[in-house]
């Protein structure tokens, strides 16, 4: 096996700028230096690939000219294609369908070279969601975002250290893995326009769910602290929001990302009108999440150790999630939607497929029926194998367009 390339954070010094906070979640282990440390390894599970069971993906899926396409023609036998037919999978819905959110704008929020959280990621999503099986989605530019409910999560000094730091041209580090280039303001902003507008629908009856296909992610950022890719957190300002415009008294964060929502965790801590549960890996990048971090009795974390499959995962969310959000019976249901549990994903360890998000899809929109009137939003968080990333992104919305 040729040796893995590694990403350059521990090698070359990060630009330190002033939008960094000691913050409260900084009690990570040794071994969580930093959230992209081995980017693009090649998975050693077995489970991962199978020789001689490649297929071929549709040329019309692959990335971009000039873009990178390592690993992207070929996809294991077990993958989405092999496992479930999207066209008898999704149905045609009627008035009220599964609406999309995106914009031009995240694919210009720019990273280093070989960074995992790239523009590629949204272009995969694209094109995974071209295909005529999802033809039913309620496709809607975003619209660029309110400034002011950036306030609704974080302080106003911490969002104009922030906007200082945005560049005039190239790329500069916030810290080791996180980057800002000149739309990257625009970009975080419209994501948070985007998921306030997706707020608006589910509450408004202009959907029946909401999925937004943003970047760049949100739920590493702390209140005062821009950290993992994360700038803002589009999670928590969008709860926010609902408890502002509607009067939504209880809002549950469901977050299945394979990194603790650190940030998230950090801002609702003391907060029991939002529930916070979180399945992730641990020991791993922030190094929080650990089960007695309970906050105001509203925090469940639910870790899971390195090499978890679906069935200790599910179980995770059988015994403690699910529970957790039928006690609390939220008026809304977000999801941090990260994808890199998959087991393609080169940034941990967990072996989940598409078909575990199709499940935990399920199961949250049962509750959303049972407890929020069908309420739910889902916001794109991490996933960094494009192939994993674009099979589970299409599981997931595959499931909320069944209504």
């Amino acid at each position: 096996m040729s040796a893995r390339p590694v990403f350059w954070l521990g090698i070359v010094p990060p630009r330190r700028l002033p939008v960094m906070d000691s913050g409260v979640c900084r009690r990570g282990p040794p071994h969580s230096v930093g959230h992209a440390t081995e980017f693009n390894r090649v998975p050693d599970s077995p489970a991962s690939r199978a020789p001689g069971s490649e297929v071929t993906l549709p040329r019309s899926w692959a990335p971009a000219n000039g873009a990178d396409d390592t690993g992207w023609r070929n996809f294991p036998s077990h993958s989405a294609f092999q496992t479930w037919s999207l066209r008898s999978r999704v149905p045609r819905l009627g008035a009220m369908a599964t609406r999309l959110y995106t914009h031009p704008i995240f694919l210009e929020h720019l990273t280093p070279p070989g960074h995992p959280e790239r523009p590629d990621r949204l272009r995969a999503i694209e094109r995974v969601l071209d295909d005529e099986a999802f033809s039913a989605l309620d496709r809607v530019k975003a619209p660029e975002g309110d400034e002011k409910t950036i306030l609704y999560a974080h302080p106003e000094d911490f969002v104009e250290r922030v906007r200082a730091a945005i560049p005039q041209s190239g790329i500069v580090s916030i810290d080791a893995d996180t980057s800002a280039s000149p739309k990257s303001w625009q970009a975080a902003v419209t994501a948070i326009g985007a998921a306030n507008a997706a707020v608006d629908d589910v509450f408004e009856g202009r959907a029946a769910n909401v999925f937004v296909a943003a970047r760049p992610p949100g739920h590493h950022a702390e209140k005062t602290t821009a950290m993992g890719f994360c700038l803002f957190n589009t999670a928590a300002i969008a709860a926010r929001y609902a408890q502002k415009k509607h009067q939504a008294e209880r809002v549950a964060i469901v977050d299945w990302d394979v990194h603790h929502g650190n940030g998230t965790q950090d801002i609702f801590w003391d907060d029991p009108s939002v529930l916070y549960c979180s399945t992730h890996q641990m020991p791993l990048y922030p190094g929080t999440g650990a089960k007695s971090e309970t906050g105001a009795g509203n925090i469940v974390n639910a870790p899971l150790a390195p090499r978890t499959g679906s069935d200790m995962f599910r179980d995770a969310f059988l015994s403690r999630v699910l529970p957790s959000i039928d006690a609390f019976a939220p008026d809304l249901i977000i999801i941090s939607a990260g994808f890199d549990a998959h087991h393609r994903d080169p940034l941990a360890e967990i072996n989940l497929t598409e078909d575990d998000f199709d499940w935990a899809t399920g199961q949250l929109m049962e509750r959303a029926g049972r407890h929020s009137s069908n309420r739910l939003v889902s916001l794109l968080e991490g996933g960094y194998d494009l192939q994993g990333l674009a099979f589970s992104v299409a599981a997931h919305v595959g499931r909320l367009m069944k209504g």
